[in-house]
């Protein structure tokens, strides 16, 4: 998957093909847990995602080269997402609950997948078992836990590597702080959020982007 040979832009889209284990200096490194205590922490992963019934949270994006965006990042269990970008980026990423979509308002393009075919899946699909397919990563800080994401089968759907603060705030006590993903392509994107609010009143119609080949509009 390819996205918008603009230089200005970040492809977002390629952090939901793929994605990269979250590198940790190695003074930091610190033995495996035993496998009850991953097991335990995946469990606590497991609740934090579920708890989640609406987010919103400000996101800025930065690809492999260190070029930036910034955005708002709204997510509704099960299976909806929506990215809006800085007024620079005119394009609208979004999953209604079934598929991802990409629409880009500056080549009057739209493109989309099935959720469970990205590594956003371990966020958007509840098919994809983020303890099945999740593995701890050390991270030598008990308030951040680490989870990459994968499915060994599927390797042309990317990795996932999901960063988790411990927040007592936060559904089942975990805070989504960040992601950094890989694509079948090796193309690197990195996710952080930043005012993470729950339980906001979302409608589903939010979740919708406007079909760039009807109109060159920016959505609303």
């Amino acid at each position: 998957m390819t996205i918008l040979p603009k230089a200005h832009r970040t492809p977002l889209i390629a952090a939901f093909a793929g994605a990269l284990a979250f590198a940790v200096p190695a003074a930091l490194t610190v033995a495996a847990a035993p496998a009850y205590a991953q097991a335990d922490k995946l469990d606590d992963v497991v609740a934090a995602l579920r708890g989640i019934t609406t987010m919103t949270a400000n996101f800025t994006q930065t690809d492999r080269s260190g070029q930036s965006v910034k955005g708002v990042m709204t997510l509704k269990n099960p299976g909806r997402l929506r990215f809006e970008y800085e007024k620079s980026v005119n394009m609208c990423i979004s999953s209604n609950g079934s598929r991802l979509v990409l629409a880009d308002y500056d080549v009057n393009q739209l493109e989309s997948w099935p959720i469970g075919n990205s590594p956003l899946g371990a966020l958007l699909d509840p098919k994809r078992d983020v303890k099945r397919y999740g593995k701890l990563l050390p991270t030598g800080n008990p308030n951040v836990v680490s989870v990459e994401v994968k499915d060994s089968k599927k390797p042309e759907w990317g990795t996932i590597t999901l960063i988790f603060t411990r927040d007592a705030g936060a559904p089942g006590g975990l805070e989504l702080a960040s992601w950094v993903a890989l694509d079948a392509q090796n193309k690197r994107t990195t996710v952080r959020l930043a005012n993470q609010r729950y339980g906001v009143a979302v409608a589903n119609s939010k979740f919708a982007c406007r079909d760039p080949r009807r109109t060159s509009r920016r959505p609303g």
